[in-house]
């Protein structure tokens, strides 16, 4: 009955195993699903080359034109192990995810490099302005070295916004576990300032106090504090939004849930394929508008009122 004359696999059995190829399980565990559900046996092989056929649905998503104007972008990197040349290396993903003039949030692109690095971010900037992008008001970056400058390079008149919590998390990165709690304590009065007049002064305090110790965290407050403090340039409704990349990260977070169960990847498409999926699957409910869409879109058109094209 699910399986008629001269046809492998019915389109609900490939459905069923590519769902399951997506929730992180491996070709031999869907062959034994498949046997223990629909009590027939279906070849590993005969799975990888059902799933192999998302291949070109991949090619073609990353291909698709985007949207004219972005209102926010997120960019983030999530590390994966995949083998080359008999060895296992690290190699990045690189995420893009969009909020869109309608208010609903959008995954730009998937692409695969080494190391994450703003000479292959402005790649990825690049085959975002290829496929149709003109504008990206506000980018939500990590702090990574260069970052701003090249995008900037691709989306001049662009405002990046450094994540917040990953300069905590860097600044925490070297402190003793005695001083973590009053440090993390000083460090929250420079981001909760009511202004940037107010947060430049907590930082000048929490330099006072730490920087005889903790130099190398108070030099990198300092470096990165225009990007930083972007967020107060907006109304609340808009900084709750960009002043971190949580967006990106509960992401990231969600396709390692999907991928966790495949230690490494045999090759750059197995890897790609896997989080193309899991991405489909972690944004499933991404039907509606932001929170405060209403009131957000107001306050873009007030402060980019000739930037964004509706």
């Amino acid at each position: 009955m699910i399986v008629k004359k001269r046809e492998s696999a019915t389109d609900g059995v490939e459905n069923v195993i590519i769902s399951l190829y997506a929730k992180g399980m491996s070709n031999s565990d869907i062959e034994e699903q498949i046997r223990e559900l629909y009590d027939f046996n279906i070849s590993t092989s005969t799975i990888s080359r059902i799933t192999d056929c998302i291949t070109d649905d991949v090619i073609a998503w990353k291909n698709r034109p985007l949207e004219a104007t972005y209102l926010i972008v997120w960019m983030d990197g999530i590390v994966f192990k995949v083998r080359e040349n008999s060895k296992v290396v690290n190699k990045t993903i690189y995420i893009a995810v969009g909020l869109r003039t309608d208010g609903k949030k959008e995954v730009l692109g998937l692409w695969l490099g080494k190391n994450e690095s703003s000479a292959f971010w402005m790649s990825v900037l690049t085959d975002i302005k290829a496929r149709g992008t003109e504008e990206i008001l506000i980018t939500a970056t990590d702090n990574l070295n260069g970052f701003t400058d090249t995008i900037k390079t691709i989306f001049p008149n662009s405002v990046t916004q450094i994540c917040v919590v990953h300069q905590i998390k860097n600044s925490c990165r070297y402190v003793v576990w005695k001083d973590k709690k009053e440090f993390t304590r000083d460090m929250k009065q420079i981001y909760t300032a009511p202004t940037k007049e107010a947060a430049k002064a907590a930082l000048n305090d929490f330099k006072i106090k730490w920087d005889s110790k903790y130099s190398y965290a108070i030099r990198s407050w300092e470096n990165n504090l225009d990007e930083l403090t972007v967020f107060f340039d907006f109304p609340i409704e808009i900084r709750t939004i960009i002043y971190t990349t949580n967006l990106i990260e509960n992401l990231n977070g969600k396709i390692r849930k999907y991928t966790k169960n495949k230690l490494s990847f045999p090759t750059d498409e197995a890897v790609m394929k896997s989080v193309f999926l899991a991405i489909n699957e972690s944004t499933k409910k991404w039907t509606m508008p932001v929170r405060n869409w209403g009131v957000i879109l107001n306050q873009f058109l007030a402060i980019f009122e000739n930037r964004i094209k509706l």
